[in-house]
């Protein structure tokens, strides 16, 4: 289960964008590309991005704050949810948790 904490995470918080600050959402975005499009390791994709996510090196904050916060513009329908993940049950957890990245990808990669 942990192979897929990273897409637990990133998932959830994709389908609760108000968790992110305006640029986070985005950063998360950027990251659910690469984990679902190109398929690096998070440990790689924490090296590529060790910079920009260095508390000292950025001034954007990735979390909300009370007057600043994600938000999809419409409103987007998830064919997916962590509540399908766990109805799936324990032994289908890995597999249900990358379909549920790839549906979240697919849905925000519609125009």
């Amino acid at each position: 289960m942990g192979a897929v904490h990273h897409l637990m995470v990133l998932c959830f918080h994709l389908q609760h964008p108000h968790l992110y600050s305006p640029e986070g959402l985005v950063y998360a975005r950027q990251l659910l590309e690469q984990f679902v499009g190109q398929g690096p390791s998070p440990a790689a994709v924490r090296q590529q991005n060790r910079t920009q996510v260095n508390s000292h090196n950025h001034a954007r904050k990735i979390t909300s704050t009370a007057v600043a916060f994600g938000v999809y513009d419409p409103p987007v329908n998830w064919t997916m949810t962590a509540v399908d993940v766990i109805a799936g049950g324990p032994e289908n957890y890995s597999e249900l948790v990358q379909a549920w990245a790839q549906s979240i990808h697919q849905v925000l990669s519609r125009p």
